[in-house]
């Protein structure tokens, strides 16, 4: 079956698309596929494809504006996504070139919502919500990631005192964890 990139297809690939795989598992279509032998780790960058769907599928819920779907990707995948404006505003664009969503000045703010091909788009999404699948990923991370970040702190900490041997001895603990970190992973702790 073939598939369309939103950020390449044309309006009129689009609609074609859509009536051409009219009663086909949609589901199907939209489950994650990476590239040969990529998977996506836990805590990894979301894709252009992930922002593009969650613009979608929070749109189809109700009209927002940029900073508002940042606030809701972060609320709802339980702080494992914070989408950057570099992010969400790129993917808002490349939806409104495609006429999957528009956009008027509503007190001050750019409101984003679906066109009707946007709405037809958001109902083919799979039941589970891209930043669902975002904070399933991270939950097994988040230890992982807290201790890392925790020992980046301690690091920067010790090189600020200007201390030589506090330096040395931070750097020959590194090493060593680093060594056991390998050690650990070839079976061989």
């Amino acid at each position: 079956m073939a598939s369309i990139s939103l950020v390449t297809a044309t309006d009129s690939d689009i609609s074609h698309y859509i009536e051409k795989n009219e009663g086909v598992d949609m589901h199907a279509l939209h489950q994650p596929h990476y590239g040969h032998g990529e998977i996506r780790l836990p805590g990894q960058r979301a894709k252009r494809g992930d922002v593009q769907a969650a613009v979608i599928a929070l749109l189809g819920e109700q009209d927002m504006h940029g900073y508002q779907i940042i606030q809701e990707l972060s609320e709802r995948s339980a702080g494992a996504w914070n989408p950057s404006p570099g992010s969400v505003y790129p993917a808002l664009q490349a939806l409104e070139g495609h006429d999957l969503v528009s956009s008027a000045d509503v007190g001050g703010r750019r409101v984003f919502s679906l066109t009707e091909l946007g709405r037809k788009h958001a109902a083919m999404l799979p039941e589970q919500a891209p930043w669902e699948a975002m904070a399933e990923d991270s939950d097994g991370s988040r230890r992982l990631r807290d201790a890392f970040h925790g020992l980046m702190s301690a690091t920067v900490q010790a090189a600020r005192t200007g201390n030589n041997d506090y330096i040395e001895r931070t750097a020959c603990i590194l090493a060593a964890a680093r060594k056991s970190i390998y050690l650990m992973l070839a079976g061989d702790e």
